[in-house]
C-alpha cells in the first residue's frame, strides 16, 4: 500500500470500529471489546508505519476537492510532516492503552459499549485533526472531539457533578470555537484557500492583510480547546468522568489539539508580534496559576488536571518563542507520562472501590496494595517534575532553552519580551511543579488517612498498560532530543547548561522543601487528636486549621475520613491556600460577569413575555370574545324578537335618512 492509503486508514479504522460498536453493542455484546481494542491497535501500527516511511523527510501531501464551492475550495487533503507523523503515533499509543485499560476498569459498567465506541470516535477525530491538510476538514475533527468529550465526561450522568461538568466543558470550549471559526474564515479569505500548504505559502509571501486579528481570533479557540487562561476552567471539573477518559483527553486528544494547531500554523502567529506577546503572557499566567492551584487540591485527579493545564502552558510558551519543535517534543513526552499518571490514579481509585477516595487526604496504606501503580506513578511524577534522566527533563529543558535564546537576543523568531516572560514563568513553574508532584506522592502513598477496604487485585490489563507507558516516560527523553530535530525544523533540542542547572536546581528545591514541610506538619498533626480543635500561633504557616481537622467529611462504609492534617500544601501556600483551592475564584468571577447577567436578562425577558406580550395578546382576544358574547345573547330563537329588532332597525334607518335629507 502507498503511504497515502495507509494514512487514510489511520483515522478511518477507529471510526469504523466506533460505528460498528454502536450498532452491535446491544445485539452482540461479545464483539464490543474486540471492536474497541483491535481497530485502535491497527491504527497505531499503521501510524507507526506511516511515520517510518515519512521519516522526517518531505511532507506527504495528497488532496481531492471535496465539493465545489464557487469561491474558496474545500478539499479532502492530507499533510503529513514529521510533526503529524509522530503526534499520530502518540495518539494511537495512548488511545490503545486507554481502550485496553478500560476493558478492566469498566468491565462491569452497563454502558461500556457506548463508552468504547465514543472513545474510538474521539481517537478518530483527533487523528483527522493531525493528518488533515485542509482547515475545514480539520475543523470537523475539532468539533467531533467537542461532542465526544461532552458525552464521555458525562458518562456517569446519574451524578450532578458529571452532568454539570459535561455541560461546562461543552459550553466553555464552544465559547472559544466561535471566534476560532471566524478566524479560519478570515485566514482563508486572505490566503485564498483552506489548504494548510497554501496558507503557509501566503504567509511566507506576505499575503495576510490582517495577521494580528486572525491570530487573536484563532487563539481564542486554542485557549478553549487546550485549556489555557482564561478558558481553562472546564478541565478540572471534567474529572467527574471516568479516569481513562481523563487520560485520553489530557494526554493525546482534545487539549493537545490546540497546541498542535498552533504548531502547524506557527508562521501565521509569527506574522504578528502582538499575537506572540499575547501567547507568551497567556502561557505564563496559565502555567504559574495552575501550578499554584495544583498545590492546593485534595482530589488526586484535580491535581493532575491542573498539572495538565500547566504543562500545556509550557507548550504554548515554546510556541510563543517561536520553537514548535520544543513545543511538540514536550507534547510527546507529556502525553506518555500524563497518561501514565491518570491511569495509575485509576488503579488507586479502583483498589479503593470508589471515586470518593480520589481525595488524597483519605488515602492510606495503599503502597503495598497497588505496587504497580506505586512504582509507575513514581516514575511519571519524576518525569513531571523534570528530574533527569526522566523524559520530562529533556522536553521541559528544550522549552526553557528556547525561551533563554529569545530572551538573550540569540534569535529573532519572537520578541525578547516574550522570551523573558516564558523563561521566568517556566522556572517558577518548575519549582511549583516539583512541589505539587512531591506532595501528591507523599499524600497518596505515605499519607496518614485511614485504610480503605480492600477490593482485591486489579485486572491484569490495567497493570500491564502502566508498565507499557512507563517505558517512554523513563527512557524516551535522552534519545528523543538527539533524533527529533531531523523530524522537526532541524533546530537543536539539546538542553542548555544554564537552564538545565537552574531548572533542575529549582525543581530539587521544590521537592526538598515540600518534603520538609510534610515532615513538619506530620509531626505537628501527631500532637493533635483527630477531630480536636487545634490552636496554633498566629503566623505559623504550618497551622493545621481546626475546620480542616474536624470537618465533616463523607464516610466510606463504617470508616470516617477526615482531611490529612499533614498536608504540606497548607504550609507552603499559607493564606493563599484557600484561594488556590478554588482556582482563584475564576468561576465566581465568570458567574458574576456572565452567568448572572444572562440569568437576569432571561428573567427580564420572561417577565416581559408574561406580563406585556401575553397581556396584549389576552387584550386583543378580549374584544372579539365580548362581541361574540353579545351576538350570542342576541340569538334567542324567538321570531317575534327578530321581527321587532328588524322593524326597530328599519325605523332608525328611516329617521336617520330623513334627518340627513333635512340637514342637506
Amino acid at each position: 500500500m502507498t503511504t497515502t492509503t495507509l494514512a487514510v486508514l489511520v483515522p478511518l479504522l477507529p471510526f469504523l470500529g466506533a460505528a460498528i460498536g454502536l450498532l452491535l453493542g446491544r445485539t452482540a455484546p461479545g464483539f464490543v471489546r474486540p471492536l474497541a481494542v483491535l481497530p485502535t491497535l491497527a491504527s497505531l501500527v499503521l501510524a507507526a508505519i506511516v511515520a517510518v516511511r515519512q521519516g522526517g523527510d518531505e511532507a506527504v501531501n495528497a488532496a481531492t476537492e471535496l465539493t465545489p464551492t464557487g469561491s474558496v475550495p474545500i478539499e479532502l487533503a492530507l499533510h503529513i510532516d514529521g510533526f503529524a507523523a509522530l503526534v499520530a503515533v502518540l495518539v494511537g499509543l495512548v488511545a490503545s492503552c486507554v481502550q485496553i485499560y478500560s476493558t478492566g476498569y469498566l468491565r462491569d459498567d452497563p454502558r461500556y459499549p457506548s463508552y468504547a465506541a465514543l472513545v474510538s470516535l474521539f481517537t478518530s477525530a483527533m487523528l483527522l485533526v493531525v493528518y488533515s491538510g485542509d482547515l475545514m476538514v480539520l475543523l470537523v475533527g475539532w468539533e467531533v472531539m467537542g461532542i465526544c468529550s461532552y458525552f464521555l465526561v458525562g458518562h456517569y450522568w446519574e451524578t450532578p457533578e458529571a452532568r454539570a461538568a459535561s455541560i461546562k466543558a461543552f459550553l466553555v470550549t464552544k465559547l472559544g470555537d466561535v471566534p476560532f471559526l471566524i478566524g479560519l474564515f478570515a485566514l482563508a479569505t486572505d490566503a485564498g484557500s483552506f489548504r494548510i500548504t497554501k496558507v503557509l505559502g501566503a504567509v511566507a509571501s506576505g499575503g495576510l492583510d490582517h495577521p494580528t486579528l486572525i491570530a487573536l481570533l484563532l487563539l481564542a479557540g486554542v485557549a478553549g480547546k487546550s485549556a489555557q487562561f482564561p478558558l481553562h476552567t472546564w478541565l478540572p471539573d471534567a474529572m467527574a468522568g471516568p479516569t481513562p477518559v481523563s487520560a485520553l483527553i489530557h494526554a493525546a486528544t482534545m487539549v493537545a489539539a490546540g497546541v498542535y494547531f498552533v504548531a502547524r500554523l506557527l508562521p501565521v502567529f509569527e506574522a504578528s508580534q502582538a499575537a506572540m506577546v499575547v501567547l507568551a503572557v497567556m502561557a505564563a499566567v496559565t502555567m504559574t496559576g495552575s501550578a499554584l492551584a495544583a498545590l492546593a487540591q485534595d482530589d488526586i485527579k484535580r491535581v493532575l488536571a491542573y498539572s495538565t493545564i500547566g504543562q500545556l502552558g509550557y507548550m504554548t510558551g515554546a510556541l510563543a518563542v517561536g520553537d514548535r519543535g520544543a513545543a511538540v517534543f514536550h507534547l510527546l513526552s507529556h502525553g506518555a507520562f500524563k497518561a501514565l499518571l491518570f491511569l495509575a490514579a485509576g488503579v488507586i481509585i479502583h483498589a479503593a472501590g470508589t471515586n470518593s477516595l480520589a481525595a488524597m487526604s483519605r488515602m492510606g496504606h495503599l503502597r503495598d496494595r497497588v505496587p504497580d501503580a506505586y512504582w509507575t506513578m513514581t516514575v511519571a511524577l519524576l518525569a513531571l517534575a523534570a528530574i533527569p534522566p526522566f523524559s520530562g527533563f529533556f522536553s521541559k529543558e528544550s522549552v526553557l532553552g528556547a525561551a533563554e535564546h529569545v530572551a538573550t537576543g540569540h534569535t529573532e523568531h519572537a520578541p525578547g519580551a516574550a522570551g523573558w516572560v516564558v523563561l521566568v514563568a517556566g522556572l517558577l513553574t518548575a519549582l511549583l511543579t516539583a512541589a505539587y508532584a512531591a506532595r501528591l506522592w507523599l499524600l497518596a502513598f505515605r499519607g496518614q488517612g485511614a485504610e480503605a477496604p480492600d477490593h482485591g487485585r486489579q485486572p491484569l490489563t490495567m497493570n500491564v498498560v502502566l508498565w507499557v507507558l512507563a517505558v517512554p516516560s523513563l527512557a524516551v527523553g535522552g534519545l528523543a532530543y538527539r533524533v527529533l530535530p531531523d523530524w522537526f525544523d532541524g533546530r537543536d533540542l539539546t538542553p542548555t547548561l544554564t537552564t538545565s542547572v537552574v531548572g533542575t536546581g529549582v525543581a530539587l528545591v521544590g521537592g526538598i522543601v515540600t518534603y520538609a514541610a510534610w515532615r513538619h506538619t506530620t509531626a505537628l498533626a501527631a500532637r493533635v487528636p483527630l477531630g480536636a480543635v487545634a490552636a496554633h500561633p498566629e503566623g505559623d504557616a504550618g497551622l493545621v486549621e481546626a475546620e480542616a481537622i474536624a470537618s465533616h467529611e463523607p464516610a466510606y462504609g463504617d470508616i470516617a475520613y477526615a482531611p490529612d492534617p499533614a498536608d504540606p500544601g497548607r504550609l507552603l501556600l499559607g493564606p493563599l491556600h484557600r484561594h488556590a483551592a478554588v482556582g482563584f475564584h475564576l468561576d465566581a468571577v465568570y458567574s458574576a460577569l456572565f452567568v448572572r447577567p444572562v440569568l437576569a436578562g432571561a428573567t427580564l425577558v420572561r417577565f416581559l413575555d408574561r406580563e406585556v406580550v401575553e397581556t396584549y395578546v389576552r387584550g386583543a382576544g378580549a374584544t372579539p370574545r365580548a362581541l361574540g358574547w353579545a351576538v350570542r345573547r342576541a340569538q334567542t330563537g324567538n321570531v317575534q324578537t327578530y321581527v321587532s329588532a328588524l322593524l326597530a332597525g328599519t325605523v332608525v334607518l328611516v329617521v336617520a335618512a330623513v334627518l340627513v335629507a333635512t340637514g342637506a
